[in-house]
């Protein structure tokens, strides 16, 4: 086969052989995180104070009863407003009352009765779910894992690309972590981290990405 020049300005002064590698590491979730709140609203300051405290009491029972210690729920401290009503048909707004509010993070590893856990914490009185969200705790070691996994994938393109071209792949002398975000790009320009995409639903996701440049020997 004959060989093409290309006047590719990037590549106007050649040092060595570039590649890119990523890798991908996926994971069963291990606990969830379940951000919730709570709002009362009495005519008096002292009543929305009470009515908060009384749901309160039946949250902290519902955790309780699930074996979710005091360290895996962090609080807020309660805030107390002066709560209006509007009318849309007057467009005027009058005072209503007041509201107290609190809302809280919980951390479960009972991943398996989590429907139930908030079943009971919205019959307790909270209010509003404001995110579930899925994790493991083990993942600055998948991190660390797929970075490994992703510099041996850049070393291993570059040598096929010496391989194949006859030539002796040298030292490292660049190393530059990429932003897993920028994937895309890469992607979309053409280059390959060997990532693969196809992972069950619920699963944790890490991905790490790496350019990596060598010497040629010789």
């Amino acid at each position: 086969m004959e060989a093409t020049v290309l006047n590719d300005p990037k590549i106007s002064e050649p040092w060595g052989v570039a590649t890119f590698g990523a890798a991908t590491i996926a994971a069963e979730p291990d606990f969830a995180r379940v951000k919730v709140e709570l709002a009362c609203i009495e005519q008096s300051p002292a009543e929305a104070f009470q009515a908060a405290q009384r749901v309160i009491t039946a949250f902290r029972a519902v955790l309780r009863s699930h074996q979710i210690p005091d360290a895996g729920v962090a609080p807020s401290h309660l805030k107390l407003a002066t709560h209006y009503e509007y009318s849309p048909a007057l467009e005027t707004r009058r005072k209503a009352g007041f509201k107290c509010e609190a809302d809280y993070e919980i951390e479960t590893a009972a991943i398996e009765s989590l429907q139930q856990l908030m079943t009971e914490i919205v019959d307790a009185g909270v209010d509003r779910i404001n995110g579930i969200e899925f994790d493991v705790r083990t993942k600055r070691a998948l991190r660390a894992q797929a970075r490994r996994d992703a510099v041996g994938a850049a070393r291993a393109k570059a040598e096929l690309y010496a391989e194949a071209a006859g030539i002796e792949l040298g030292r490292v002398l660049h190393i530059e972590d990429v932003d897993p975000e920028r994937l895309k790009t890469y992607s979309h320009g053409g280059v390959s981290g060997g990532v693969e995409e196809d992972f069950a639903p619920g699963q944790i996701v890490v991905t790490a990405a790496v350019a990596m440049g060598f010497a040629i020997d010789g």
